[in-house]
């Protein structure tokens, strides 16, 4: 019999996990940054190019050296690859064309340095950006002496940048993120670390971007399980936290 209860506790406790999932990802309308729409199944081309941007949270143990598009390699295992496989197994006859560029410990003066390389010369058609946790993670270990100032003014200025290159490119913007009750993050991140998430959702609205709200995602999520399900350090996410960025990522930017 007590076997019976705990097969049925636990059972109980698996299906409100997935009753809340849902929940999630839920958007609010004061989350969301779209422009006239989602990018509909029709509007990608086939050959289109998909590039993630950003620091270890994109870069996830790629290998650099490997350079072809949709090479698992080159994608690392964090939620680029988890999104580049989603994509790839959604859209089979678009031949699309996947790649990531983050690179550990980036912030975004770093992103402008290899820009025009790393970005532009790809020429993509759909442009992914999470960028921000190290510009006040190193602020805040006394290792950078940027500004939320800085952050928002350089952002803007590689935003500006990329719609000149290519005027036709569909942009993201993903909310950088900070979890607490993990071990890098605890309460004197707060509130400036709010600071530059709010800087992101402004340049969201001022560039008519997608806008992905990955922090109040992980705070939610953290309320199902602990956050160091979702993330051991507060920044880096899990297995289960990756999952859930690209889910994330693939609901804001497809509807799927």
């Amino acid at each position: 019999m007590s076997d019976r209860r705990f097969f049925l506790k636990k059972a109980l406790i698996g299906t409100a996990g997935l009753a809340a999932f849902p929940a999630i990802l839920s958007a609010n309308e004061d989350e969301m940054v779209f422009p006239s729409s989602r990018i509909s199944v029709n509007s990608l081309k086939n050959s289109n190019i998909i590039l993630f941007q950003g620091d270890s949270i994109t870069d996830a143990g790629r290998k650099r050296d490997a350079l072809d598009p949709n090479n698992q390699n080159a994608l690392g295992g964090g939620y680029a690859y988890l999104a580049a496989a989603d994509l790839l197994n959604t859209f089979p006859t678009k031949n699309l064309k996947i790649y990531n560029k983050g690179i550990s410990g980036n912030k975004v003066y770093q992103l402008a340095e290899r820009w025009q390389t790393d970005c532009l010369d790809l020429k993509p058609s759909v442009l992914s950006i999470l960028i921000g946790v190290n510009d006040y993670w190193h602020k805040h270990n006394g290792n950078y002496d940027g500004t939320v100032e800085i952050y928002e003014k350089d952002f803007r200025a590689l935003l500006k940048r990329t719609k000149e290159a290519l005027p036709e490119v569909k942009l993201i913007i993903c909310e950088p993120f900070a979890v607490l009750g993990c071990k890098a993050v605890d309460g004197t991140w707060f509130p400036e670390f709010d600071q530059y998430r709010a800087a992101a959702r402004k340049l969201a609205g001022e560039f008519d971007t997608i806008f992905i709200p990955y922090h109040n995602i992980f705070a939610k999520a953290s309320k199902i399980a602990p956050p160091t399900y979702w993330t051991a350090d507060g920044v880096h996410p899990s297995v289960a936290g990756a999952k859930l960025m690209a889910e994330a990522w693939m609901k804001y930017v497809f509807g799927k």
